[in-house]
């Protein structure tokens, strides 16, 4: 029901100036949407279907472009700290089969996504089923990422696949 009441005031009663950017997650966060800490989403999200608002963890410090669509029917997408996601990403956690079965149609399965601390998904990346983004890792721009990411590595294409290894910072 408090998704009902705060997703729509977060994604559009609230004006697209800064100082309310730095605020407006609390509304995802009594929308039902998991938030450790504090992030910057610029919204609107899109969150399919209706009510699974608490499927999405966000983790302490990450930014959220906007447009970026959330389908999670059932698994769950956890996205960690210090991450930054490019506009009109979509985090898609249902697949459906290849095969047609007559009375069944073609199947679905559910798997979670996790994009670990300090990742950047760039803008208009799909993330499919059961797929994690390693720490560190940069997706390109409209990758259509199918399966996992090592932590440290750029990855791109259709479907994606690793380009280069990024040097970890030193600790």
């Amino acid at each position: 029901m408090l998704e009902l009441i705060f997703l729509p005031i977060a994604n559009y009663c609230i004006p697209r100036i800064r100082l309310l950017d730095y605020g407006r997650f609390i509304l995802y966060k009594l929308a039902g949407v998991k938030i450790s800490g504090r992030a910057k989403i610029y919204g609107p999200l899109t969150i399919r279907p209706f009510g699974r608002a608490k499927n999405i963890r966000i983790g302490d410090g990450t930014f959220i472009n906007t447009e970026v669509r959330f389908g999670v029917p059932e698994a769950t997408v956890t996205i960690g700290r210090n991450c930054e996601i490019g506009p009109r990403v979509m985090f898609e956690t249902l697949n459906h089969g290849l095969t047609f079965e007559p009375g069944k149609r073609r199947g679905s399965f559910h798997q979670p996504i996790v994009v670990e601390d300090e990742a950047w998904i760039g803008a208009g990346a799909i993330l499919l089923p059961g797929v994690t983004v390693g720490q560190g890792a940069v997706v390109a721009a409209g990758a259509v990422v199918t399966r996992d990411v090592p932590p440290f590595t750029v990855a791109g294409g259709v479907p994606a696949r690793v380009i280069k290894k990024i040097e970890p910072p030193e600790m």
